[in-house]
């Protein structure tokens, strides 16, 4: 039994429920009169492979992995399928030497190999790679394409879904479809029917996370460091990526700084966030991050206590 975020996850660029257009330039840009099938690992015209699972050795999965693909040639009686076409996830998450190295396959391979890369944000590409890419940006869909979804999910599913429950689950998803069906299965399994006033309760590791943001502000010791440390690696077994821990900690640790704390704490997050993609281990830079968090935040209260005096 899958999840229905899994399950209704459309299989082609045609099945896309928004951003139509895009979908229709992105089949424009690779013509072919066989369907690919994104969610599968791969088919004879196809390759989706994430390198950035393999840490350091990204630059391995593409000198040999994808050189060994862009190097076949199709052969295709109809003459429409002369490429093939290599989807790289997480793109953004490269080393620099991967990189390099796609780079220079991009170059020596273009007339076999069309290569598609996912990023969450390109200023973590270097610039040898987005000169030789055409940008396509894919916003997040609007509430009301959210709400939409939903309602189309639930009809599939041969439930009945009030609109009050759906859109509050489009707003406490922040536009973020994955979140937003996974918040309509988590109410499924919680209460059927729906009720019109049904809490859209967030994701046990969201509510860890604020706990852990919590405990830091309470106490800060080198005692209380090593709590936090173990809850960050329960965090990380558990599969949560990286940036999702550092970010949520960031957005819990601020709420209740002023302007002047604020900013030394986000100058901070910027420093460490950066090591992290620097180094080979996030827990040692989430737990420096951490530790100066509490040793900024911990003399910033004894000035507040002694202006008092």
């Amino acid at each position: 039994m899958s999840l229905w975020v899994d399950k209704h996850r459309p299989n082609s660029l045609m099945k896309l429920d928004y951003h139509k257009s895009q979908a229709l330039h992105l089949k424009n840009l690779t013509p072919s009169s066989k369907k690919i099938d994104i969610t599968t690992v791969s088919s004879n015209y196809h390759l989706e492979v994430n390198p950035s699972d393999v840490g350091f050795y990204d630059r391995v999965v593409i000198q040999e992995l994808i050189k060994t693909v862009a190097q076949t040639h199709q052969l295709d009686p109809t003459g429409q399928k002369d490429f093939k076409v290599v989807v790289i996830c997480e793109a953004d998450c490269l080393t620099k030497d991967a990189q390099h190295a796609l780079r220079r396959t991009m170059e020596k391979y273009v007339a076999t190999c069309r290569i598609i890369l996912v990023a969450n944000t390109i200023s973590r590409v270097i610039p040898a790679i987005r000169s030789r890419c055409l940008g396509v940006r894919v916003g997040a869909p609007t509430k009301e394409e959210v709400i939409s979804i939903l309602h189309s999910v639930c009809r599939k599913e041969g439930l009945s879904l009030p609109d009050e429950l759906a859109e509050r689950i489009a707003v406490q998803s922040n536009r973020n479809l994955r979140r937003a069906l996974l918040f309509l299965e988590t109410c499924k399994v919680q209460q059927y029917p729906f009720q019109p006033d049904q809490k859209v309760l967030a994701p046990d590791w969201e509510i860890f996370l604020k706990d852990t943001a919590k405990m830091i502000v309470l106490e800060q010791t080198p005692q209380k460091l090593l709590e936090i440390r173990g809850r960050l690696y329960e965090l990380m077994i558990h599969g949560i990526p990286t940036e999702f821990i550092f970010k949520g900690l960031l957005q819990e640790l601020v709420k209740n700084c002023d302007m002047q704390l604020k900013t030394q704490v986000v100058d901070k997050a910027a420093f460490f966030e950066h090591r992290i993609h620097q180094g080979s281990k996030p827990i040692i830079h989430l737990e420096a991050f951490v530790a100066s968090f509490m040793a900024v935040y911990k003399k910033f209260m004894e000035a507040s206590v002694a202006d008092l005096f």
